[in-house]
């Protein structure tokens, strides 16, 4: 595809937000009103489909697409992008990118290490007891310290290294899945290779799952590697819903396999009504919130993206849709 190059003060490049869930324009339209040479329409609105050159998109309709013969860059305003590259309507030659947040990645690891002090310290008996009135300290005495006390990640990515960081100074020896061998940070130990989540699982006090859905991590939490998790484990899933095999886990919570979840994502969202994940005593449901990144971020990583592509440069936030991240 021909393009000139931007010229922001006398060329604009048009954009549309595209999104079934939430309100895009009211959410970043005040971000982006202040930007030189971009303009972007609500899909009723486009004057002139065949001038959308970006999309600014989250969770966007099957055909959302079609009616954008020109378009070139996709940014979703978050770092899950599996919906999108699923997406039937999505051109082959369309560069996607999502949003590579700093802030947004610590937010996220102050999280998960909330959720590995609740399940080490064994939170949840301390509500009980609460609720009961009652003053009991037998918690304690089998409280083991966090060196001896391993935290496994399967996930290395932006997220992933700051979460494996935050845990790691709080003194837990930290293991990480990785697809390949490189460099960890100060208290993480790398584990690459084929059966590297089976691995880290097998020696994992405490698993963090923060993997991207790809179709080789579909279904990846599942009764073969909750069986191999030391016994009484706990399991804290903040990637995708379809990560999880539900069924799976409520047994192997039952059977005491796994002694504790934290459940941020969900095969279905909102999660139904009906759901046994909601009454089980050892499960800890937040909705969908483990982190967020703010309307500035996503702005600066949209105009980024637009100028480097504009300059016939690969943007620094393209998503590679063979490995889907």
């Amino acid at each position: 595809m021909t393009r000139a190059a931007l010229k922001p003060d006398t060329d604009v490049i048009e954009g549309v937000y595209l999104c079934t869930s939430l309100d895009l324009p009211d959410l970043f339209g005040p971000a982006l009103a202040g930007q030189p040479g971009l303009r972007l329409y609500k899909p009723d609105d486009v004057p002139d489909p065949s001038r959308i050159r970006f999309a600014l998109v989250w969770r966007p309709a099957d055909n959302a697409f079609d009616a954008y013969p020109n378009i070139d860059l996709v940014q979703v305003i978050a770092a899950g992008v599996d919906g999108v590259l699923r997406n039937p309507s999505l051109p082959d030659g369309v560069v996607v990118t999502r949003v590579h947040d700093t802030e947004q990645a610590t937010i996220m690891a102050g999280f998960a290490a909330w959720h590995v002090v609740w399940h080490h310290r064994h939170m949840g008996n301390y509500l009980d007891a609460q609720k009961s009135r009652t003053w009991d300290r037998t918690t304690i005495k089998t409280l083991r310290p966090p060196s001896e006390v391993t935290v496994g990640l399967l996930g290395y990515g932006l997220m992933g290294r700051t979460i494996a960081r935050t845990v790691a100074s709080m003194g837990f020896p930290v293991l990480a899945a990785t697809r390949t061998e490189g460099n960890s940070d100060p208290g993480v130990t790398r584990v690459s290779g084929a059966d590297a989540v089976k691995q880290v699982a097998a020696q994992s006090d405490i698993l963090i799952n923060i993997l991207p859905l790809t179709g080789d991590t579909h279904d990846i939490l599942n009764a073969d590697l909750f069986a191999a998790m030391p016994s009484g484990a706990a399991l804290i899933h903040l990637g995708r819903g379809p990560h999880l095999v539900e069924a799976d886990l409520l047994e192997a919570l039952d059977k005491g396999q796994i002694g504790g979840a934290s459940l941020d994502v969900f095969r279905q969202e909102p999660l139904p009504s009906d759901h046994p994940f909601w009454t089980h005593p050892r499960i800890v449901i937040t909705p969908h919130e483990a982190s967020v990144t703010s309307p500035q971020a996503v702005t600066d990583a949209l105009v980024r993206s637009i100028r480097e592509l504009d300059a016939g440069e690969r943007p620094t936030a393209t998503v590679d849709k063979t490995t889907g991240y």
